[in-house]
């Protein structure tokens, strides 16, 4: 389930924030999460799994009729196909008149859960 990011889960975002390639540097983790929180279009939410312990985190970013995943993390003991697609799912279902779409970075996950969705469907 994804929980929008309050102020209280600032070192948690910026735990999982570590975690993406370009955002190793605490000072990136910390202008990115500025992004998050002064930009009304850049949402970042925290993703709880099925113990209810957060494990991960989607940044987005709003267009007119899609969401572009920016950022996508997951602890490295959630990493799993089936907890991306999780996350993908919950973030369709909080924009279900959205196209979720994925940056460089993310489109090939982004790619892969479209993927997986139409074979869910045949």
């Amino acid at each position: 389930m994804l929980f929008k990011y309050k102020n209280d889960y600032e070192k948690i975002a910026m735990g999982f924030l570590s975690f993406v390639p370009d955002l190793k540097e605490v000072s990136h983790v910390q202008a990115e999460l500025a992004l998050y929180t002064s930009d009304e279009q850049r949402n970042l939410y925290l993703w709880r799994n099925e113990a209810g312990d957060f494990a991960g985190v989607v940044g987005i970013e709003l267009g007119a009729d899609y969401i572009l995943v920016r950022h996508i993390s997951l602890n490295p003991s959630e990493r799993s196909d089936e907890n991306y697609f999780t996350m993908l799912d919950d973030l369709a279902a909080l924009y279900p008149e959205s196209r979720v779409m994925g940056s460089l970075e993310t489109a090939p996950l982004i790619a892969k859960w479209e993927q997986h969705q139409n074979t869910e469907m045949d």
